[in-house]
């Protein structure tokens, strides 16, 4: 019984990892060269190479996004309000340039399976040998970029909270976080029926 209990516990770790990603915020101002470069890379290469990945782009020269934008300075730990800012999970970059293509895309790979990190290699590849062609057959991804707007921040699933600019999770984390009390509690039980 007690390995069916740690089988259980292992699977439900599992599935919580499979039900998220890291979503990526950028806070950006219209006018800086770097944010249009990250959010290039962003919206040309990482949403087609991760399918479930949300982006939200919150502009920093909107007066109601400022105290948003300085929440988020300081929880990364950065000294000046240099944009772009680059939140995904846990882990913050500010500025951006090409050599940190591969660091974004291991903060992203974080949370996710082998299957998803996968298929996440299988699309790199086929972006590199056709990019056209892989992003007309992935339209659906090109505008998957949500400008962050004031009036959206009552909206549980919106990054603004005055507690918390991590980004927002999808629905996926609740039902995974909900998955791990049923199955760590079928183990429980199973433990303990057969003392």
């Amino acid at each position: 019984m007690k390995k069916i209990a740690f089988v259980c516990t292992l699977l439900s770790v599992l599935c919580v990892r499979a039900s998220f990603a890291a979503d990526i915020t950028i806070y950006y101002a219209p006018s800086c060269p770097h944010c249009h470069h990250a959010r290039d890379f962003i919206s040309n290469t990482l949403v087609y190479e991760y399918p479930e990945l949300k982006v939200t782009a919150v502009d920093v020269t909107v007066p109601e996004h400022r105290d948003l934008f300085r929440t988020a300075v300081e929880k990364c730990g950065f000294d000046s309000g240099g944009v772009p800012v680059i939140v995904i999970g846990d882990k913050c970059e500010q500025g951006y340039a090409d050599y940190m293509q591969q660091d974004l895309r291991n903060y992203v790979e974080a949370d996710l399976n082998n299957q998803q990190k996968a298929i996440a290699a299988a699309n790199r590849q086929a972006l590199q040998q056709n990019a056209d062609g892989f992003k007309k057959n992935n339209s659906q991804r090109e505008n998957v970029i949500v400008e962050y707007a004031v009036e959206s921040a009552t909206d549980t699933n919106d990054i603004a909270d005055d507690s918390s600019v991590q980004p927002r999770y999808n629905r996926l984390f609740l039902l995974g976080g909900l998955l791990i009390l049923v199955v760590a509690g079928l183990g429980y039980a199973l433990v303990r029926k057969s003392k």
